[in-house]
């Protein structure tokens, strides 16, 4: 009896396990279940209302990022919204505060979301912070390419300037050996074209009446390396927040399209056609700054504006098939949302925020550089305040 009752008791105990394993894992089936009863609508489901709503969708936020990123390119010409003036400046800074928002409030909590689906295995997703420390990295791979790139176009402008000197001084020599006057000689006109889109003249043409003093001109000219420079940094912000806000574009159109819900649609309308808008007005005063051909700004805004409702058109195009629960689906999404957000906040910190406020680009009354930092703190917390509703 006594030899019997320890194998009585671990068989016992081998139900008893076996038995806590079945109901914890129809407790994560149950939880799964009602996770997908949820971002499903609730019951809220009309494939017909909800694909009406996804063409009003796909027109709002088409209109608002057109008219978002194209008034800082339309106002570079106009006074009163040209770059550097007190209502331009306070505008980008509500916009950064917007882009702030999007990346800790928004971004990282969908990634958080999807990450912790009870959809996910709990090993590893939740027993390690991923969406974190996935942003982290991406923050930190956008400051090594930040630099890289910066570095590149300096590198390159600085080659257009040596051969730029070296075509005067032939000039020049070649004028002079001419048996040219000292009252005929005249510098020669060089432009140097920069990223094939922005010329700037390094040497003005006049004449003067002593020879030597060409090299002043030469001496000159590189008094604008520091507008260069402010120059080349534009060209990079412009392309890699662009690259981070078509990123997380492209994931919000997706998850609206493929959602079958009117309830869940209905109000991120409102919502990511505001948002919209402001990411495009950061985006194209970052253009506007850059100086960009109007051929190549038009294309950055275009690609800008047609990333959301693209996503959109695609979601539901694959409402039909795709489940955005599955475990697949959760850790593509979680994985994108947090680089997003990286992104997304090293940019608003560093490159719009920190330049602008810490850099000593922001001047005026000390009333507009209130009415700047009031505007940074406003989009911060209207993008935030979204969040109730997307």
């Amino acid at each position: 009896m006594a030899a019997v009752l320890p194998g009585f008791g671990r068989h016992i105990g081998d139900l008893l396990s076996k038995s806590s394993g079945f109901i914890a894992g129809s407790l994560s089936a149950a939880t799964c279940a009602d996770e997908v009863e949820q971002a499903d609508g609730a019951g809220c489901q009309d494939d017909a209302a909800a694909l009406r709503l996804k063409w009003v969708a796909m027109a709002a936020i088409l209109v608002a990022g057109v008219i978002g990123v194209g008034l800082p390119l339309a106002g570079r010409k106009r006074r009163a919204v040209q770059t550097g003036t007190a209502v331009f400046v306070t505008a980008k800074a509500f916009a950064a505060g917007v882009i702030l928002a999007t990346g800790f409030v928004h971004m990282l909590h969908d990634s958080d979301h999807a990450l912790s689906s009870p959809c996910l295995p709990a090993t590893p997703w939740r027993s390690f912070p991923f969406p974190g420390f996935v942003a982290m990295l991406a923050a930190l791979a956008t400051l090594v390419l930040d630099v890289l790139v910066t570095r590149f176009y300096e590198g390159k402008h600085r080659a257009e300037v040596a051969r730029a000197k070296a075509d005067a001084a032939a000039a020049l020599a070649a004028s002079t050996s001419a048996g040219a006057s000292d009252e005929e000689i005249t510098v020669v006109n060089v432009v140097v074209v920069q990223e094939d889109e922005h010329k700037a003249p390094l040497l003005q043409p006049h004449s003067h009446s002593h020879g030597h003093s060409h090299g002043h001109d030469l001496v000159q000219s590189e008094g604008r390396e520091g507008e260069v420079s402010d120059h080349v940094r534009s060209v990079v912000v412009s392309q890699i927040l662009e690259m981070g806000i078509v990123s997380h574009s492209v994931i919000i159109g997706l998850s609206l399209g493929v959602s079958r819900s009117p309830c869940t649609i209905r109000p991120l309308v409102a919502a990511l056609s505001f948002h919209q808008f402001f990411e495009g007005f950061a985006l194209g005063g970052c253009i506007a700054q850059a100086q960009f051909k109007n051929l190549s700004a038009a294309l950055m805004a275009s690609f800008f504006a047609i990333t959301t409702p693209t996503g959109i058109a695609a979601g539901a195009g694959l409402a039909s098939f795709y489940n955005a629960n599955s475990p697949r689906a959760l850790v593509v999404e979680g994985i994108l949302d947090a680089v997003s957000a990286g992104i997304l906040i090293y940019m608003a910190l560093v490159d719009l925020i920190a330049a602008d406020f810490l850099g000593g680009k922001m001047t005026g009354t000390p009333r507009q550089q209130l009415m700047a930092y009031v505007a940074l703190f406003l989009g911060a917390l209207s993008m935030s305040s979204l969040a109730i509703w997307a």
